[in-house]
């Protein structure tokens, strides 16, 4: 699994990570240090937390919607290869992919098809096998 803090970023602010930068996370979403006293402070208080409960994209303008686009996409790329990252890690516990088609609620092909290219990527580039 790549753990590279330079390579990820935070899925709620979208600060791209530095080196010496801490970051939590799991299942590909990522939070930094600053938006984790953020939302600590948000959940700790009552009153914060009923007047922060609203969407914020509710009060956007356009400009900021539109703007919020690469940092979402950035998001779903990193979910992504997170998700390839497991399924190699499935494919590296001598899983079949009839067993991880399962488990995803597909066919074996289907699963094959979606991430053995992907699967053979990574290995290649992280020099596993």
């Amino acid at each position: 699994m790549d753990n590279d803090v330079e390579r990820k970023h935070c899925s709620f602010c979208g600060q791209r990570g530095k080196r010496g930068m801490r970051f939590a996370g799991g299942l590909g979403a990522m939070i930094c240090q600053s938006c984790v006293g953020l939302y600590h402070e948000v959940l700790s208080s009552q009153s914060r937390s009923n007047r922060d409960a609203r969407p914020p994209w509710d009060e956007m303008s356009d400009t900021e919607v539109l703007s919020y686009l690469p940092l979402i996409a950035q998001t779903a790329d990193q979910v992504d290869e997170f998700f390839v990252e497991w399924v190699e890690l499935a494919r590296s516990r001598k899983l079949s992919w009839a067993e991880i088609g399962k488990a995803l609620g597909t066919s074996r092909q289907a699963a094959w098809e979606r991430f053995a290219r992907r699967v053979e990527d990574l290995n290649s580039l992280t020099g596993s096998a």
